[in-house]
């Protein structure tokens, strides 16, 4: 039998005023995604010394990469993103609509997004990742959402 928690588990809202603005735009990104019926988790670390704003997991498996960047330098001061490009299918940037979008690769993904929402509009090239890659990451998504799951119900653990 299910606990009630289980049934009626709602978890704290962080304020807006408490958020940084890539967490904002994840925020937007990961409710598009659900439309989509892609899960996500923010901040996944897919292996040691690699951390993705964005990874979302689709319905067949698919593993897409958002890394959301809310400005000119946040994008220039970031020299790893390309190390990420191997730990998904599809990569994605994700930025408000007054980002200079023309800093952004072509051969990428391009959402825009705000706190609340996203637009898809230009589909990253798919590059299907190997099949014990995707188990690997697979099973690190689950145990991973199950993890954070744990820690609202029990911040002590």
């Amino acid at each position: 039998m299910c606990s009630s928690f289980v049934h009626n588990f709602h978890m704290d809202v962080q304020s807006d005023q408490n958020l940084m603005p890539g967490q904002l735009l994840a925020r937007g990104v990961c409710r598009h995604l659900l439309g989509y019926d892609f899960v996500s988790i923010e901040e996944f670390v897919p292996e040691k010394g690699k951390r993705v704003d964005v990874m979302a997991l689709g319905p067949k498996g698919e593993i897409w990469v958002i890394e959301c960047k809310s400005s000119r330098v946040d994008f220039t001061s970031d020299a790893k993103w390309q190390g990420y490009l191997d730990w998904c299918d599809r990569y994605f940037w994700a930025v408000d609509e007054d980002f200079p979008t023309d800093l952004l690769p072509d051969s990428t993904g391009l959402i825009i997004a705000d706190a609340y929402n996203a637009e898809i509009i230009r589909m990253a090239p798919e590059v299907k990742l190997a099949p014990a890659r995707r188990t690997v990451l697979i099973r690190k998504f689950a145990r991973h959402a199950a993890r954070r799951l744990h820690g609202f119900r029990d911040p002590r653990l």
